[in-house]
């Protein structure tokens, strides 16, 4: 099979269809970059098109009722709607309140442009980076299961494919067995952005240590630290279970387990930051051990709880720097940050989209193996 290519990727037989995107409000600024790079494969491949965004509003009442709009026609085209759930800064008027619009509010709105659609599309894909309902990924006591359910209702509406970014619990895909599902990891752009963008890091094998921040996250460190070929460390969080916070057992103390981490630059991965209290916590456990720079590398930056104790602790040298996707919403604030360091995945989106419309295999473009190899070897890593 021809491997995928920006010079290639338009010239590659059998469209399933003609390719139309949506972005919806929530992902407006995604969606302009991936139509960009979309268009630079499509110039290449000597394919003309004026850009492949379609338009479309949801609108409000003065109730707060809403309704989705398509401003063209998508009869036969093979569409792909990109939302961002988690984007807190969208806003709309109900009751002459401005009110801020959430995970539920967005994928209220995906709903509705589907429906929109009326059938007509020929098929309908869903690039959803952020998971909705990912964290309610399981059922402990009397609880909903979010997630399961929105995947199934999505599946009932006639979507055939859905494309997300770092499930916070993968398995949640048994949901919907014969529905697409892809769940994609950005390994490679958040090791190129490190390599590239943090001021003074040159990567070095012998001083350079992977550490999970709980047996939850040690898929994602232990494929860092073998393609890397480093040491790996994990923290195991101790909780009360006695009793119940928020819905959530307490956690009492961060206990790490591994090797010797003195000297050594840490990379800390995960699938988000919330609150980030967990993050720090480690970092300044890890520091205590005598730990150089301390980096984390995560798919969503959320800061729940603001940025201050982020700022205080990068002042202090206890973090050298936190990279996210640029998947969900960014404040200004946040891309201001001197720790902040962005990854960009918007040609990846791109790619992948390019290539399930014409009806290629996208294995190649969702495991990084090779691309991870080919970036350490330019920077002298070494194997």
């Amino acid at each position: 099979m021809e491997q995928i290519t920006s010079d290639n990727i338009f010239s590659l037989p059998e469209r399933f269809a003609p390719l139309k995107l949506i972005a919806l409000n929530s992902a407006k600024t995604l969606g302009d970059q991936i139509n960009y790079y979309l268009m630079e494969m499509a110039d290449k491949a000597g394919f003309e098109t004026d850009g492949f965004l379609v338009q479309s509003e949801c609108p409000r009442f003065a109730s707060g009722d809403a309704k989705g709009i398509i401003k063209e026609s998508v009869r036969g085209d093979d569409l792909y709607i990109v939302v961002d759930v988690g984007n807190y800064s969208c806003t709309y008027e109900s009751f002459g309140m401005t009110c801020h619009m959430s995970s539920d509010d967005h994928y209220q709105d995906l709903k509705r442009v589907i429906s929109a659609a009326g059938g007509k599309a020929c098929r309908i894909n869903v690039i959803m980076p952020l998971l909705y309902g990912g964290r309610q990924h399981r059922r402990t006591y009397r609880e909903s299961l979010d997630c399961a359910m929105s995947l199934q209702e999505l599946e009932s509406m006639g979507v055939s494919n859905i494309i997300t970014f770092d499930a916070h619990d993968p398995r949640v895909v048994n949901a919907i067995p014969l529905t697409g599902f892809d769940n994609v990891m950005p390994y490679y752009q958040s090791l190129k952005a490190l390599f590239k963008k943090v001021p003074g890091f040159v990567p070095k094998k012998d001083k350079l240590m992977l550490v999970s921040p709980d047996e939850g996250g040690m898929t994602r460190n232990i494929f860092y630290a073998s393609i890397l070929g480093t040491k790996l460390g994990m923290f195991y969080k101790r909780r009360d279970y006695s009793r119940l916070v928020n819905g959530r057992n307490p956690i009492i103390a961060h206990e790490y387990l591994g090797e010797d981490v003195s000297g050594m630059d840490i990379i800390v991965v995960d699938d988000m930051i919330s609150s980030g209290e967990s993050f720090l916590d480690i970092a300044r456990e890890l520091k205590k051990r005598n730990a150089d720079h301390i980096f984390s590398i995560v798919t969503y930056g959320i800061f729940t709880n603001g940025l201050e104790k982020f700022d205080q602790a990068y002042e202090e040298g206890i973090i050298s720097g936190v990279l996210c996707t640029n998947l969900t919403y960014a404040s200004e604030e946040l891309r201001a940050r001197p720790w902040y360091i962005e990854v960009n995945c918007a040609k990846y989106i791109a790619y992948i989209i390019a290539a399930i419309n014409h009806n290629t295999s996208v294995s190649d473009l969702l495991d990084p193996h090779d691309k991870i190899i080919q970036l350490i070897e330019k920077y002298g890593w070494g194997r």
